[in-house]
């Protein structure tokens, strides 16, 4: 069925272009379709590069060990102390890698590289022969935020003059039959706002499987043969139009090139804890991705968002299977994107990162509880690696890449482990009798001990190691004299860069309990589920925080008494720990807090160049989301297409073909339906239908003809 918008036919979407995206075998040897196994791309002094960071690493990792052996005593063996140097060893070998890497990083952002791969950021743009779509996956996010972010896009792009280079795709997954329909009302406002008629389309899809992944994928299969490139956007990404355009142009220059990712600043914060992340993803953050794509080379990683991606590399290699098992480490793979890079590198193509291209932004979850269910998913997803790791024909950094994000959610109870061993071992030293001679006479007795002077310069050398990264972002923000000025000059960037460790360190405590939480939650067999991200700043009730936190404030209660019974020095040495966790509950509320955060802001603390000097790409988004040119309509799907005759006829083009013989039954449906013919009146259908069985009549014409009938 086709609505017409005056004597044009409506369509929602183009013509379809399929292209095969086939499942991927993750047993058997890639297939290279001619190109070489290392890319033209790469770097010629990668392997030195890496040898150099890794080498570091484990020479900093080795002598930290070393130390601490001699710490925990060298005159015996204990099982205590030798669990505490296992851990050590893995733990410390996490922050060398991080601080080698930064190093690599400082001198690339001070030597002004990071870009590579031909791409400028100023200069006269290519001219595109190629056609790129822009995806943007959403699920149950608000629609008016999500088409002011495209607005954003649409009009950066049109100012390039390659408007016509590009399409808009709006990929939905709602399953809330509200936000779908208003969703689609959006559409249609923003359509006619920026007259994209013919270059922004919308699907939705009525049978969300795989998530993101999904997503992406059906529409690979159905229109991908159509667009060279396709850049793959969050439903908070903004990209402007000359990044967007000089991303392409470098894929069209480099066939061989399967992907590129680009470095998304964090903006748009307005709670403290928004803004401590946003202030610590704008000047520690470049450090870290400079680092990792000097040594990662044509091997880097993708993070699902805000990249160009070949769409004949990304059908051809990153068509993902299932995993054996069942949920959560089986089924349908969720951290999607570092596998879709692993396959694409396994098949050939380079992936790179150009951390030094601007115009790439997103925003941050508002609080520490926001976070938190964020990484729940994640964590699942990240674990769920280990079934993907010994995919044959894997380039060693891809597994590398895989474990490191493993290790992003593994390392927290191990942090708790390491903290608990070590009172043990206090507790040990406290009340174990101890044998200064043993069962051979000898002159001088075996002291047992904690060599204190020798911990102290552990401390103090793994304190120096962990924070070292941003000492190292702050004096390359002072090379930076822009970017200093846009974080509010010298003195106070130095005083936010305090902030954020000193409120950071006390929030990581409450963090490692949580994704231990996490980890232990995925270890007995519990799903993660798909929600929908929270994105407004509105605080939680200091009840719920209360309910949230009670616990974590308790653990540190009983820690600190323990502490404390074993020896006041282990208890004040434990003080950072112990802080973090008892002030849990108004610490979570203090970051929550959108008016803090503006304190923070008028104080000139926690400032970033963007929202000092906003780029012209956020002021439109600013402009968009502040101006509400969309119809008002109701907020029920029911009574908004009732309500609006363009809405309910472009609701009808949209609707799927109607079920043949054969064909699945749609159980909510079919009760929807018989719910709806029951009905006296519109609101009585509206009490009687659940989200499900709404969504479900809502996408079928006789349902929606139901709909229609009923009187008010």
């Amino acid at each position: 069925m086709q609505a017409t918008q005056g004597t044009t036919p409506f369509q929602a979407l183009p013509p379809e272009s399929p292209l095969n995206m086939p499942v991927q075998d993750l047993h058997a040897a890639p297939d290279f379709e001619g190109r070489p196994r290392i890319p033209v791309t790469s770097p010629r002094t990668v392997a030195l590069r890496r040898l150099a960071v890794l080498g570091s690493a484990i020479a900093l990792t080795a002598y930290g060990a070393w130390r601490t052996h001699k710490v925990l005593d060298a005159n015996g063996v204990s099982i205590l102390g030798m669990i505490m140097l296992v851990l050590f060893v893995a733990l410390f070998m996490w922050i060398a890698l991080a601080f080698t890497s930064a190093l690599a990083g400082f001198v690339s952002l001070v030597t002004r590289g990071g870009l590579g791969l031909g791409i400028t950021r100023s200069g006269p743009l290519p001219e595109l022969r190629s056609r790129t779509a822009l995806l943007l996956p959403t699920y149950n996010e608000p629609p008016h935020r999500v088409m002011a972010g495209l607005k954003a896009i649409y009009q950066s792009l049109r100012e390039t003059g390659q408007m016509g280079a590009f399409d808009l795709f709006i990929l939905s997954d709602t399953t809330n039959p509200d936000v779908w329909v208003e969703e689609e009302a959006a559409f249609l406002a923003l359509r006619e706002q920026t007259g994209g008629h013919e270059n922004i389309f919308y699907r939705r899809r009525h049978n969300n499987v795989e998530r993101k992944a999904g997503n992406v994928g059906e529409w690979v299969r159905r229109f991908g043969g159509a667009y060279e490139q396709m850049v793959t956007l969050d439903a908070d990404s903004v990209m402007s139009g000359d990044t967007l355009v000089r991303m392409a142009g470098a894929m069209e220059r480099h066939p061989t090139v399967g992907l590129i990712q680009t470095l998304p600043v964090i903006v748009g914060g307005t709670t403290l804890f928004a803004r401590m992340q946003q202030f610590a993803g704008r000047v520690y953050g470049p450090i870290i991705a400079h680092g990792i794509a000097w040594w990662h080379g044509s091997e880097g990683n993708y993070w699902g968002h805000n990249a160009i991606i070949r769409t004949r590399a990304f059908a051809g290699q990153a068509g993902l299977p299932h995993v054996p098992g069942r949920p959560p480490f089986g089924g349908h793979i969720l951290s999607h994107d570092f596998v879709e890079a692993a396959l694409m590198r396994r098949g050939g193509w380079a992936i790179h990162m150009v951390p030094a291209l601007d115009g790439s932004y997103e925003e941050s979850p508002p609080s520490l509880t926001d976070v938190a269910i964020r990484d729940r998913r994640w964590c699942q997803g990240n674990l769920q690696h280990v079934k993907v790791l010994p995919t044959k024909g894997l380039h060693w950094i891809s597994r590398m890449h895989m474990i490191v994000g493993i290790g992003a959610y593994v390392t927290s109870p191990l942090w708790l482990v390491f903290l608990l061993t070590g009172i043990l071992i206090s507790l040990q030293a406290h009340f174990e009798r101890p044998e200064y001679f043993g069962d051979t006479k000898t002159l001088y007795p075996h002291w047992p001990h904690v060599d204190p002077v020798q911990a102290k310069y552990v401390f103090i050398g793994t304190m120096a190691i962990l924070l070292a990264p941003k000492l190292l972002a702050y004096v390359a923000l002072l090379f930076d004299r822009v970017t200093c000025k846009g974080c509010g000059g010298a003195i106070r960037a130095a005083g936010s860069v305090l902030v954020e460790t000193l409120i950071g360190g006390l929030i990581a405590p409450i963090a490692m309990l949580i994704q231990t939480s996490g980890v232990m939650s995925i270890l007995s067999g519990h799903d993660s589920g798909w929600n929908t991200q929270r994105r407004d700043d509105g605080g939680f009730p200091l009840m719920v925080v209360v309910q949230q936190y009670a616990k974590f404030t308790l653990f540190g209660l009983v820690l600190g008494i323990g502490a404390w019974v074993v020896s006041p020095s282990l208890f004040f040495w434990m003080t950072p720990v112990l802080l973090g966790l008892v002030f849990s509950i108004p610490l979570v509320a203090l970051t929550s807090s959108r008016a803090v955060g503006q304190n923070f802001r008028k104080a000139g603390l926690l400032l970033v160049p963007e929202e000092t000097y906003p780029p012209d790409v956020l002021k439109k988004l600013e402009h968009a989301q502040e101006s509400d040119e969309a119809p008002q309509l109701p907020d029920d799907a029911l009574r908004a297409l009732r309500a609006d005759t363009s809405l309910l006829a472009a609701h009808r083009a949209m609707l799927p073909p109607a079920r043949k013989a054969g064909d699945p039954i749609n159980a909510e449906r079919l009760v929807g339906l018989v719910k709806v013919e029951e009905a006296p009146t519109l609101a009585a259908a509206e009490r009687a239908l659940s989200p499900k069985e709404k969504a479900a009549v809502l996408g079928c014409s006789e349902g929606v003809d139901a709909i229609l009938r009923l009187p008010e």
